[in-house]
């Protein structure tokens, strides 16, 4: 039985995603160093946006109401203004 795949905290993969994009930014590492924070940057983001997805669904989910679901858009600049 292969092993289970570790749940990774969002905030934790969105941490380190910026963590290697802050490294990538300063442009103090070898091509290499380059390419291998590079695949684990799209690695990360995937992981991200399926975790997002997946909240996704969740807040779909508890904002059904009698069968029938009630999307309204999300304003996340309402409270900014």
């Amino acid at each position: 039985m292969p092993p289970k795949k570790k749940n990774i905290d969002f905030e934790q993969s969105l941490g380190t995603l910026e963590g290697l994009v802050n490294r990538m930014e300063q442009g103090d590492m070898t091509l290499e160093e380059s390419l291998q924070a590079f695949e684990s940057g799209i690695a990360l983001t995937r992981e991200c946006q399926a975790r997002l997805a997946a909240a996704e669904l969740q807040v779909n989910k508890l904002i059904e109401v009698q069968g029938n679901v009630s999307l309204e858009p999300f304003d996340s600049e309402e409270g900014d203004a």
